[in-house]
């Protein structure tokens, strides 16, 4: 018969575990990929290099679980408040645009990492696949657009891509050199207005920095965010 480890030894590797994901998101964040190395997340984590690999098997898996985890909490919270967000689906989108523009400026580190900052292929790869998920989105909201006439007649799909590139191109600069104050939120609100052109929008429905600032959005605690650094 197979040896099965107890309960409590599974629940003991599982929180060891997320603890190590957590710091590993936040030696990334705080350091890049390139830095984010076996020996640093160890020592973040307060654990030795072989406990890293008894849950990792390289630390290109345990990079490709850091942006897994946080590319996909941040898919998520754009993809709920795209769907169920106060307003038609052009304030939606403005919406959305804003929030995920003031999220990155709240986590540059980690937001330019996810983004942008040199990685291992294993990661590249995956950054390859959220633009997918990111586009799913984004055609989602446009598509309901056109549908209930607030958008003009268009192919969903080569909007969202082209809102996936621009914003992600947009954003590159100001996380790597980010601005301050006053300066951050005119790019979130330039952001928003290019993302309304985009899409065909005729009226003025972007909200301020502030608005993005104070909308309602999931409520799940971020991974690592850099306060926490």
């Amino acid at each position: 018969m197979p040896y099965r480890r107890p309960p409590a030894v599974e629940d003991r590797l599982a929180a060891a575990r997320e603890h190590l994901v957590e710091q590993a998101t936040s030696v990334v964040a705080e350091a890049g990929w390139a830095n984010a190395s076996v020996t640093a997340v160890a020592a973040a984590a307060g654990m030795s290099v072989g406990s890293v690999y008894q849950h990792f098997p390289s630390k290109q898996a345990l990079a490709v679980e850091v942006f897994r985890r946080a590319s996909g909490h941040e898919v998520e919270v754009l993809g709920e408040v795209l769907r169920e967000g106060s307003g038609d689906p052009v304030e939606r989108l403005a919406l959305g645009v804003g929030v995920f523009a003031r999220r990155a400026m709240e986590r540059r580190g980690l937001a330019h990492a996810l983004l942008a900052a040199p990685a291992e292929p294993a990661v590249g790869r995956e950054r390859l696949e959220f633009r997918r998920r990111y586009r799913a989105v984004f055609a989602e909201i446009v598509r309901e657009g056109v549908d209930t006439g607030v958008l003009p007649r268009q192919d969903p799909e080569i909007t969202a891509a082209a809102l996936t590139g621009a914003i992600g191109e947009v954003l590159v600069d100001p996380l790597a050199t980010p601005a301050e104050g006053p300066e951050a939120g005119r790019l979130v609100d330039e952001l928003v207005a290019m993302s309304l052109r985009c899409a065909g929008a005729t009226r003025g429905t972007a909200p301020t920095a502030q608005t993005a600032q104070t909308a309602p959005i999931v409520p799940t605690t971020p991974i690592a965010p850099e306060d926490s650094r």
